[in-house]
């Protein structure tokens, strides 16, 4: 694709300038501040899933230059993500910052997962919230083997709004929800009103396994189900193991592919020319 739409030289540069194999210490100290990131995995297929995930400052472990981790937590069963991890280990991690440096890191790796008692074991500063559905069931380790900006040119800056101005928000999506007959599973209800209590069950409903407050069937899907608009999606059965050994790894490709690119950049470029870039996490 390079080739074809003449970016080679472009993205040589980017390899050369932004591509880290490691964690340097501003983007630690980047990582260790987010509140959210983005995840993309793929099973054996290579047929992809993409989801989000959030905590509070520095749920995203930074444990070495090369090592993270973030814990997962009790969900609708599905375990999109872990599954994916089991049998393709390698996953994206996109951390954009709207509020603050309005930039994005990105990191590319290797996952495993690790049971909650091992982690501990291993890292026993950990903290344990009290709340059941806060408390990590397993953990995701990373082991990092790209990290390179995103850089500012498409990405909004956003404010956090006041606790009333959310929960006013909230309240008149359910109204609207209501009024069309999908009511999220409110059964008809509004939940609360504008006054301290919605502000408190906002605050609250982080980490619940209340169906209503997770916002229950908000999309209409469980009514379209049963009124025979949508034939429900069975889950997928187990499959065979993959024989991973049988030929190179897809990544192997790529990484191969990068080389020769980086190859004919430094072939191209004039020795000598300019300073080199130092970029946003140098």
């Amino acid at each position: 694709m390079q080739r074809r739409l003449d970016t080679g030289d472009r993205a040589g540069r980017f390899y050369d300038e932004q591509v880290l194999d490691r964690l340097n210490e501003r983007m630690r100290e980047f990582v260790g501040r987010q509140e959210m990131f983005f995840l993309a995995t793929a099973d054996r297929h290579g047929e992809c899933d993409s989801t989000f995930r959030a905590g509070p400052p520095g749920f995203l472990r930074v444990f070495d230059d090369q090592t993270l981790a973030y814990p997962e937590y009790r969900g609708n069963g599905v375990l999109a993500s872990l599954g994916n991890i089991e049998e393709n280990p390698h996953l994206g991690i996109l951390m954009i910052d709207f509020l603050r440096d309005r930039i994005g890191l990105h990191i590319n790796g290797r996952a495993r997962v690790v049971e909650d008692a091992e982690m501990r074991a291993t890292h026993p500063g950990l903290p344990v919230d009290p709340v059941p559905g806060r408390r990590a069931v397993v953990w995701v380790e990373v082991t990092v083997e790209e990290a390179y900006i995103h850089c500012a040119k498409h990405i909004p800056h956003l404010q956090k709004a006041p606790a009333q101005r959310r929960v006013a928000a909230r309240v008149g999506a359910r109204a609207d929800a209501v009024g069309r007959g999908t009511d999220g599973g409110l059964d008809g209800r509004l939940d609360g009103s504008l006054d301290g209590g919605v502000a408190d069950r906002d605050r609250d409903d982080w980490g619940t396994d209340d169906f209503k407050r997770k916002g229950g069937d908000f999309f209409g899907a469980a009514a379209d189900v049963r009124e025979g608009r949508r034939t429900p999606v069975a889950g997928r059965e187990p499959e065979p193991e993959a024989d991973h050994g049988s030929e190179p790894a897809r990544s192997e490709e790529w990484q191969q592919e990068a080389e020769r690119v980086l190859a004919r950049a430094r072939e191209r470029a004039p020795e000598g020319a300019g300073q080199p870039f130092s970029g946003w996490f140098r």
